[in-house]
Order: C-alpha cells, then sequence, then structure tokens
C-alpha cells in the first residue's frame, strides 16, 4: 500500500459487464499500470462476480500487449448498502418504471457510493485517475450516471482527499453502438468475441442462450439495449 500518487496508473470500476470490459481495455490500452475494483452489493445475480474474473483472465491470455499492465483485482464488500439500497437488482421485484419515473432497477446513489469507497482504494494504492463505464447518452434512467453527477464527485472527492483526483468516463457521450465500435477499435474482433461471450449485462442473471450479442434473457431493459447497439454497429459497420 501507497500514499504516493503516480499519474501512470489507473484503478477501473470493473463489474464484468459489456461497459466496464470496453473501459478496461481502453485503460489498458493508455496506462502502463491498471487495477480493478469490484462490489459486492447484495446483487441478486452471482455470475456478475464469475464475469469480473472471466474477463480479466481473457485480457491477460488473449492480449499480450495488456497482461503485463494488468495488475491486481479487489472486491469490496458492501452488501450492508444494498440491502438499505433496495431494487430490483438487489430483491426480488418486477422491472418496471416506478411512479417517480426511474425503473425499479435504480440502486439510490450506487454510483456515488462505488466512488467513495473507491477512492480510498486508489489514494492507499497511488492511482490519480479512477475509469467507470457511466454513460448518459444511453440513459437509462439513472441520474448518477450523468456527467454533471461525475463532475460533482471528482470535485468533492479531490477535495476530500488533498489531491487531485481524475474521473475519466469514456463511454460518457456515446451510445451503445459506439461502444461496440470502441471495442472493436481498442482490441479488434478477438476483443469483440470476448465482449460477446465472456461479459454479463442481462439483469435476470441469464447466460442460458448466447445471442450474436452476448449472453442474455433478450427482454430485459439491459439486453435490448445491449441487442439494439450490436445491431446499430453491424449495420454501420
Amino acid at each position: 500500500m501507497t500514499n504516493t500518487s503516480n499519474p501512470d496508473t489507473a484503478l477501473v470500476l470493473f463489474s464484468g459487464g459489456q461497459d466496464s470490459a470496453t473501459c478496461l481495455a481502453w485503460a489498458l490500452e493508455r496506462y502502463p499500470r491498471v487495477e480493478t475494483v469490484g462490489f459486492e452489493y447484495g446483487q441478486r445475480h452471482g455470475v456478475e462476480m464469475q464475469a469480473r474474473l472471466d474477463v480479466r483472465r481473457s485480457m491477460v491470455e488473449r492480449f499480450d500487449q495488456w497482461a503485463d499492465r494488468l495488475g491486481e483485482d479487489f472486491v469490496i464488500d458492501l452488501s450492508g448498502y444494498g440491502a438499505i439500497a433496495e431494487s430490483a437488482l438487489t430483491a426480488d421485484r418486477a422491472i418496471e418504471i416506478q411512479e417517480n419515473g426511474l425503473p425499479s432497477t435504480f440502486v439510490p446513489g450506487r454510483n456515488l457510493v462505488f466512488l467513495t469507497v473507491a477512492s480510498a482504494l486508489a489514494y492507499r494504492r497511488g492511482h490519480d485517475v479512477m475509469v467507470g463505464g457511466m454513460c448518459e447518452t444511453d440513459f437509462s434512467g439513472y441520474p448518477d450516471c450523468r456527467r454533471a453527477t461525475i463532475d460533482a464527485m471528482q470535485s468533492a472527492l479531490s477535495l476530500g482527499l488533498d489531491r487531485k483526483l481524475v474521473l475519466e468516463t469514456p463511454l460518457m457521450f456515446i451510445d451503445k453502438g459506439a461502444t461496440w465500435a470502441l471495442a472493436h477499435q481498442l482490441g479488434g474482433t478477438d476483443l469483440v468475441d470476448l465482449i460477446r461471450r465472456e461479459t454479463h449485462t442481462c439483469y435476470t442473471g441469464d447466460r442460458s442462450t448466447l445471442h450474436e450479442w452476448g449472453h442474455g434473457c433478450g427482454t430485459c431493459p439491459a439486453c435490448e439495449l445491449r441487442a439494439r447497439g450490436w445491431q446499430e454497429w453491424t449495420e454501420a459497420a
């Protein structure tokens, strides 16, 4: 553990989904040393945590140029928070739009909590940069995914740590089709195939069927968004 900052390293908030896997590749292309952090926050489906391990392993096995850059992985237990911030991702609830206009999959303050906890790890590990897959272009009703929220957190964390901390969000202003295109730009068909097969996005935790865009139930909002992005990208390619 260290308190010494290092501008050549980055900490990636890594869930094992399409967006965070693309962000991991983006960071590995730019920083000589990259570490990852994930969170056990009471999510209903353990496949997310397994996907994290599968993606990291495949990144090392399939991309020699990144293998030496990928450092340690950390998993932080936030299950108590997940119980408080009950949603369709942490409890047996229907996926629907609520009276307040937000989807029932919204976990109140999730990114705020993740960024705060990750910043403590970044501080101790010497990272000046944290990378997250937040995106407001494919806005799914999550106010903590907006860049204005991230900018506010960047300011607050830098002040609170008394050290400049940069929050990079490479997907913030692109849609899912462009996210597939970015993955192809970073790692070609090998990275696209890795993301298709190894990542997990489906809200229901379904990995029984491998569609052309990846595993999932095919009907939840996350699957529909991912599938639509795949179609847009392949039609434009």
